[in-house]
């Protein structure tokens, strides 16, 4: 069908249509990046252990999202490092964990991460830990790797892991 204008109305709505290109290509344009290629060629993971752990026993761990107020390493230690959390309570929680040759403290603060916040309370080195933070660990050849777990930032300190 023909418009009853003779095609004026087409010429009328092509300035209108302008602005809205104009609009679309000043969008940011968003890049797909290629995920990192790994090679786990020279990867050993430890076997799985034989022993089950009983459903109930695994059901009473509480593991939450934590946020990582204050990293630093603990003196006279040569593994620890000393965490203060946001567990989502409103009370600062400290955790310490080994994973000083693996990580700068001053890189751990702001992230977000895994942690069981019922377990009893341990000291080390003279300070009372009270949980435990979940990290991954696997062997490449003859050196040990180790991974915090580190979850998206969006999460808020306190959600339960189910």
């Amino acid at each position: 069908m023909k418009p009853l204008d003779g095609g004026k109305n087409e010429a009328a709505k092509a300035p209108a249509a302008a602005p809205v290109a104009a609009e679309t290509a000043a969008a940011p344009a968003f890049e797909t990046v290629a995920p990192e290629k790994i090679d786990f060629s020279n990867v050993t993971i430890e076997p799985l252990f034989t022993d089950y752990v009983d459903f109930d026993k695994f059901a009473d761990c509480d593991f939450r999202v934590v946020k990582v107020k204050d990293c630093f390493a603990v003196p006279k230690s040569k593994k620890l490092l000393q965490f203060t959390l946001d567990d989502g309570t409103g009370t600062d929680r400290t955790i310490l964990s080994g994973i000083k040759a693996y990580y700068d403290p001053e890189d751990l603060i702001g992230k977000t991460c895994v942690a069981i916040v019922n377990l009893p309370p341990r000291k080390m080195m003279g300070i009372e830990s009270c949980g435990m933070l979940l990290s991954a660990e696997h062997m490449e050849g003859e050196e040990r790797k180790l991974h915090l777990l580190m979850l998206d930032p969006h999460i808020p300190a306190g959600a339960k892991l189910c």
